[in-house]
């Protein structure tokens, strides 16, 4: 079987830089290419330095989240953009390793008290934990309506109908890369526009 010559893998360098000049304008439609062209790269190193698919799967969502954020930062005169996101991706990923050590000394600090009584009045009255629940599920929606519609639609049907990436991908008959891509962004809009809730407001 002949092999696609337009594929992203064989495109030259420089639609690297025109990509991410692109992201760096606000094209959204840069995301996708640059993710479907250096995803598998990315995730590959975040795997070798994590150990684990999931920590992996967590630092390609980081990694591209932070190239859309700082495409315009880029300099070629430094380094290619390869050299560029290998950088990005093993500071993040080493982050991911610190990340998870500290969740684990909390697992096991958890687990050396879990036989102890729970003291009186340590958990919020039922109606006040309700309260709050309502208030997050609340700021959720008006942040989801302020997303760009191809966003919004992704994480709803991701989310909200239980849908995976590639069942997101076959509804809307968008390439895999391109929703991924989509959900990530909006997943990050989400996180900024919800800061000053309870960061578990949106996981």
């Amino acid at each position: 079987m002949t092999a696609d010559p337009h594929t992203p893998a064989d495109l030259p360098t420089h639609h690297d830089v025109e990509l991410l000049a692109a992201m760096a304008r606000g094209d959204r439609g840069a995301a996708g290419p640059f993710y479907d062209r250096h995803a598998a790269l990315v995730y590959g190193l975040a795997l070798r330095i994590t150990g684990q698919r999931a920590d992996a799967d967590d630092v390609v969502c980081d990694v591209f989240a932070q190239v859309w954020r700082d495409a315009a930062r880029f300099d070629g005169t430094r380094g290619s953009v390869v050299a560029w996101l290998t950088t990005i991706t093993r500071t993040r990923a080493l982050d991911h390793l610190r990340s998870r050590k500290r969740r684990d000394v909390a697992e096991e600090r958890a687990a050396s008290h879990s036989d102890e009584p729970v003291a009186m009045g340590s958990a919020p009255a039922e109606p006040t934990a309700l309260l709050e629940a309502n208030e997050r599920a609340s700021a959720v929606q008006a942040a989801l309506v302020t997303l760009p519609p191809p966003q919004r639609q992704a994480i709803e049907l991701a989310f909200y109908q239980g849908l995976t990436h590639h069942e997101v991908a076959a509804t809307l008959q968008e390439p895999l890369g391109t929703i991924k891509t989509r959900i990530r962004l909006g997943l990050l809009k989400l996180r900024e526009r919800l800061a000053g809730h309870a960061p578990e407001a949106v996981s």
